[in-house]
């Protein structure tokens, strides 16, 4: 009886502290949510500065276009009709079809090999919206074609992800060993995560955009290294797409090169984003998680141990907290603690 007179009070204060953590956690998850509207406030009104006056230049020069061809031959078409040919000119083209040259293009966009390209770029959430279906048929068969292959991808890429990420601490632990006695643990994880972040760069980006600038026509290094981000990221906003020129050779090859590096893209960037997250000081999400503060901490107070079996190099991670050891919580880890552990302690 005695026993729980004792433990009722450490159970509410139990429950009181962990109420004020959730109301500190939501107070953050609140502040990040002013910070995150004023964010885009700034970046639209950075937008609308930016590009305001280029629409403005444009919808100019496109006026001045319609009313020379206008006034050259009033005689010929009416008003009405440039209009009507404008429209179906721009709703063409708003579906994929260029009328360029007399519409000819060297293969058309449902070939299989852009079948390929559009089927990707569905279940990745890439959507560049370029090309969409046409038919009532083409919809509803999209629908569950992205119902099923969303999911599917997401798995594929979490597995390829899984066993990418075993080489990837392989570095890790090879950093571990030749730095381990002069760093600490998060400024090694931080060197490699910039090795990983320089391989993405430099293999997925700055050499496909070389690639793409030697082979769209139209394209400066700017417009490829930017299509590689946007596609990558999964943004797609369909201002760029490789092979959508009138004249390109070798159409449906070129679609279906460009479909796997984008799901090799796509694939590194979550492995990126996968060692970025394992840094718990860079994972600002940590800060607004439902989470104990207290035994998150633990990661913080950790560095490298060097292993004290046989001759081993490898280093191993010592905590530095003795509350945290005592409550049982990083019994994995080689703990280096003067302080002993007594008996009642363990049975509470």
């Amino acid at each position: 009886m005695p026993m729980a007179n004792d433990t009722i009070p450490l159970a509410a204060q139990g429950a009181v502290n962990s109420s004020r953590l959730i109301h500190r956690s939501n107070f953050r998850l609140f502040a990040l949510a002013i910070f995150y509207i004023l964010f885009l406030v700034i970046g639209a009104a950075v937008f609308a500065a930016i590009e305001g006056p280029h629409e403005s230049r444009l919808v100019d020069h496109v006026r001045d276009v319609r009313y020379s061809f206008y006034d050259k031959y009033k005689k010929c078409i009416s008003d009405e009709e440039l209009e009507k040919f404008i429209q179906e000119i721009v709703q063409g083209a708003n579906r994929g079809v260029s009328a360029v040259k007399n519409v000819s293009q060297s293969e058309p966009n449902w070939s299989f090999g852009q079948a390929l390209f559009f089927a990707s770029t569905v279940v990745t959430t890439i959507g560049y919206g370029r090309v969409t279906p046409l038919s009532e048929a083409g919809k509803a068969f999209c629908i569950l074609f992205a119902i099923m292959g969303i999911p599917l991808t997401l798995v594929l890429f979490t597995a390829c992800v899984e066993r990418l990420m075993i080489p990837t601490r392989n570095l890790l632990y090879w950093l571990y060993g030749k730095l381990g006695h002069l760093y600490k643990v998060f400024h090694i994880q931080v060197l490699h995560l910039c090795i990983i972040l320089g391989i993405h760069i430099i293999f997925f980006m700055l050499i496909p955009a070389a690639i793409y600038t030697v082979l769209e026509p139209n394209w400066n290094y700017l417009d490829a290294f930017y299509y590689c981000f946007i596609s990558l990221s999964t943004i797609g906003l369909g201002d760029y797409i490789p092979g959508d020129s009138a004249d390109q050779p070798h159409r449906a090859l070129y679609k279906v090169a460009t479909t796997f590096y984008l799901l090799l893209g796509i694939t590194m960037l979550l492995l990126l984003i996968t060692v970025f997250y394992d840094i718990p000081e860079l994972n600002l999400g940590y800060h607004f998680y439902l989470k104990n503060d207290e035994n998150n901490r633990a990661d913080e107070n950790t560095r490298l141990k060097p292993s004290e079996s046989g001759n081993s190099t490898k280093y191993t991670k010592q905590v530095d907290d003795t509350q945290s050891i005592r409550s049982g919580e990083f019994h994995s880890y080689q703990q280096d603690v003067q302080t002993p552990v007594t008996e009642e302690e363990q049975q509470h």
